[in-house]
């Protein structure tokens, strides 16, 4: 009885563990897809297109600081891209 509940237990965590991990995607993202949701625009991050379509391609997602590219204003927050199937999601905190 107890092995049973034991192991209940871990296929439940490991469940989970598998769940919140975040995984690459399963056909990388390019360049043109990163380009298409005009981040570079919206947003004044260092890091290059090429440093954000490694972390996505690799990890499934990034955190970059940046700040929001409003003229005559300084707003710092952190832009979270996350790669779905359905293209590239991305979230914007306030820092």
């Amino acid at each position: 009885m107890h092995k049973k509940i034991f192991s209940l237990v871990l296929l439940i965590l490991a469940t989970f563990l598998l769940i919140s991990c975040s995984l690459p995607p399963i056909q990388p993202v390019t360049r043109v897809e990163l380009m298409k949701t005009r981040i570079y625009n919206k947003y004044i991050i260092e890091e290059s297109p090429e440093e954000i379509l490694y972390a996505l391609n690799t990890r499934g997602e990034v955190i970059v600081e940046g700040k929001r590219n409003v003229p005559g204003m300084e707003l710092p927050i952190y832009v979270k891209m996350m790669a779905t199937t359905d293209g590239i999601l991305i979230n914007e905190y306030d820092r």
